[in-house]
């Protein structure tokens, strides 16, 4: 038995690798990674991307390392993955949060864009979580997160390459849970809700007449806690999956979504 419960909730001593960790919720749920006592390190397609990161970082008084990859090309995770693990330690924890979104009506949207979404959202966690599980075997156990979606349970118009990606990752947690629970590993899902983010806030704007965006008013009306979540509200939650605490969840996806996925609305 835990002698101080708090403490099943440390991550001091843990490497954790968050893919596209360098503003929005990968950043959040790094920073609240490194306040459990974590070594951060982060990556991105771009050096640009992984300056402006590690800026941020700075700022934050957070200590990382960051790498320049995209998470779709299998030998530059390979020699990324190789590289960290000399470098700053064999992974502990990894979070599966790069990702893209193309909104377009299905019968519109190109073949080119569909496979793209699914190569970034679906093909790259596969391939970053088997670059990182042989460590976690050596090393006797890990933690992997992976970034689902409401969308993994639900269709929308517009979203049909994110919603075929999402659901798609849903289903890779289940099955690195079921093949690689025998190791220690544990792959669990956090499904966002509706995120107040940089990439949202148009959608959050008032119009000129200073009524609600209709997509900010349509939000508010699905959602039991009537507000858009903010990047901390996903904090605990990740912070849970990333740690002694949650060694016998396994498989799971934790929707934090204000309570979208179990509301049918308001009674007319």
């Amino acid at each position: 038995m835990t002698e101080n419960i708090l403490n099943a909730f440390s991550l001091k001593g843990k490497i954790a690798l968050i893919t596209g960790a360098t503003y929005g919720i990968g950043f959040a749920l790094a920073s609240s990674y490194a306040k459990a006592g974590a070594t951060i390190v982060f990556n991105d397609i771009n050096q640009e991307a992984v300056d402006r990161g590690m800026a941020a970082y700075k700022e934050e008084g957070i200590t990382a390392y960051g790498y320049v990859c995209d998470v779709t090309d299998e030998a530059g995770i390979n020699a990324m993955v190789e590289q960290i693990e000399k470098e700053v330690g064999i992974i502990d924890i990894l979070v599966n949060n790069a990702g893209i979104i193309k909104r377009t009506p299905m019968i519109e949207m190109s073949a080119e864009d569909f496979r793209q979404v699914i190569d970034i959202d679906l093909n790259g966690p596969f391939i970053v979580s088997k670059a990182v599980i042989p460590g976690m075997i050596k090393k006797g156990g890990g933690k992997i997160i992976n970034i689902c979606s409401m969308m993994s349970e639900l269709g929308r118009e517009t979203v049909s390459a994110y919603a075929a990606a999402k659901g798609g990752l849903k289903m890779l947690t289940k099955n690195i849970a079921s093949e690689y629970g025998k190791y220690n590993i544990q792959c669990n899902g956090i499904g966002p809700g509706y995120i107040a983010t940089p990439q949202t806030a148009p959608l959050r704007e008032l119009q000129e007449d200073g009524s609600r965006h209709p997509f900010d008013s349509f939000i508010i009306a699905k959602t039991p806690a009537e507000r858009w979540g903010e990047a901390e509200d996903l904090e605990g939650p990740a912070v849970f999956l990333a740690s002694k605490a949650s060694d016998f969840v396994n498989g799971h996806i934790l929707y934090v979504d204000g309570g979208i996925l179990a509301y049918i609305g308001k009674q007319p």
